[in-house]
């Protein structure tokens, strides 16, 4: 019986190392990325931000993009929205809470090609500790690219509405004109520049 259970454990390790063979690894540079988000503010217009300090790593599957990983982790004090009296509201208790959830995640479960090579990357994406299934759509890839230091890099832009209550921000104020001061749904856009490891 314990031959048996060995053989076959011994048998999915092989043949997991072909596709673990297949897969580059790039690492986002901070640098040259951007993780932004819009927000409509009174209902008459969109307030934008970002997080400046963010580190994730992309498994790309070569022979198989769908095969793909990527997992990003997100400090939640470096969002921007240059407006300190701002940032600081969106730090506290009211929205981000920081000081208990100092962390964003995300981290894929499944890549699916979309229309004219696009992906579509479904992941579990954790928000003031809420965990949710959201879907980002990933525009193509570019080619490699050579930089003055020797290393080679691509990129990206991604994109993906979620509502903000979902996540159990729900801080709001209703205005005397009616309707309320911050908007529920939250636009994310990302501009993605990748680095390829120098171990694979």
């Amino acid at each position: 019986m314990k031959k048996n259970i060995t053989k076959t454990m011994l048998t999915a390790t092989i043949m997991a190392l072909p596709s673990l063979a297949t897969a580059t690894q790039w690492n986002i540079d901070p640098d040259h990325s951007n993780v932004g988000f819009s927000v409509s503010h009174l209902m008459v217009s969109h307030v934008k931000g970002n997080f400046n300090k963010f580190s994730g790593v992309v498994d790309i599957n070569d022979k198989d993009i769908t095969k793909s990983k990527v997992d990003v982790s997100i400090d939640a004090s470096s969002i921007y929205t240059n407006v300190q009296k701002r940032d600081e509201h969106l730090k506290s208790a009211d929205f981000f809470d920081v000081a208990k959830y100092p962390t964003l995640t995300f981290s894929s479960k499944k890549w699916t090609k979309a229309a004219k090579g696009a992906l579509k990357v479904t992941g579990d994406l954790t928000i003031h500790g809420v965990t949710k299934l959201v879907v980002l759509t990933v525009n193509p890839f570019s080619k490699e690219s050579r930089d003055p230091w020797g290393g080679t890099r691509c990129g990206t832009s991604a994109s993906t509405t979620i509502n903000r209550k979902d996540f159990g921000l729900v801080w709001n104020q209703a205005l005397e004109t009616g309707g309320v001061a911050v908007g529920e749904e939250v636009n994310i856009a990302l501009e993605v520049e990748l680095i390829k490891s120098q171990s694979k």
